[in-house]
């Protein structure tokens, strides 16, 4: 019997207003399973794939050798794709394939790692680390971030110290929670799924496989797992 997953556990709950945001560059998300089957390596359209695809477009991208002297980047692996109107500041770090969007922050000391997507307008804070994560327009990771395998809403706010973790401590598969269930994800690596308009306070930290409805609020230095509505509150 397929499971029925709850309704905050799909894009168009937790995303409302990505249909308005047709103008920038998003990564398709899928909309007929979970959210988090966009990091899934089995699936046709995941996030690394799209990354390539883009990789290949034509975009408007900065030239990198006219970025500050103290900005670095490696390309072995693939491109730093960053649009022109970005804000980069010195002192960040960027591996390739990722991109950045027009009108983006990228503050001193952030780390950027592979299959990045900084959406348009989202900021990396300093200190922040983005990898294999999208951060969807006017989201923010600003101060002592880790990102790892989940995605921001817009207008989410990582307060400082804010840990997306993505990998248990025995490296097994990532299991949600939803109510008294435990249901595997199928991913080994799986951060957080944050809807529109959370709120994380300073130093909270999200268990692998966390999905937050929109709007949820996360006190300071509260630790939070498993599949929650919108507008709930985690003290």
């Amino acid at each position: 019997m397929a499971m029925e997953w709850p309704s905050h556990a799909f894009a168009n709950s937790l995303f409302p207003s990505l249909t308005e945001q047709s103008a920038w560059l998003i990564p398709t998300l899928p909309t007929e399973e979970p959210v988090w089957q966009i990091f899934a390596e089995d699936k046709e359209h995941n996030l690394k794939h799209q990354m390539r695809v883009l990789e290949t477009s034509e975009l408007d991208l900065i030239d990198l050798s006219k970025l500050p002297e103290t900005v670095t980047y490696d390309e072995s692996k693939g491109r730093v794709m960053i649009e022109s109107g970005a804000v980069i500041e010195p002192s960040t770090h960027f591996i390739g394939p990722c991109f950045v969007g027009k009108d983006a922050i990228i503050r001193h000391g952030a780390y950027i790692r592979e299959n990045a997507w900084i959406c348009s307008s989202a900021l990396v804070g300093h200190c922040s680390e983005v990898k294999h994560s999208i951060l969807l327009p006017h989201s923010k990771a600003p101060h002592f971030n880790y990102v790892g395998d989940s995605i921001l809403g817009k207008s989410v706010n990582l307060g400082a110290g804010v840990k997306l973790s993505n990998l248990r401590n025995d490296g097994t598969e990532v299991y949600l929670r939803v109510g008294d269930s435990r249901i595997g994800s199928g991913l080994r690596k799986f951060g957080a799924i944050l809807g529109e308009g959370c709120q994380l306070g300073c130093n909270a930290v999200t268990n692998p496989g966390t999905v937050l409805g929109i709007n949820s609020i996360v006190w300071p230095n509260v630790t939070v797992t498993g599949i929650h509505d919108q507008s709930s509150t985690h003290r």
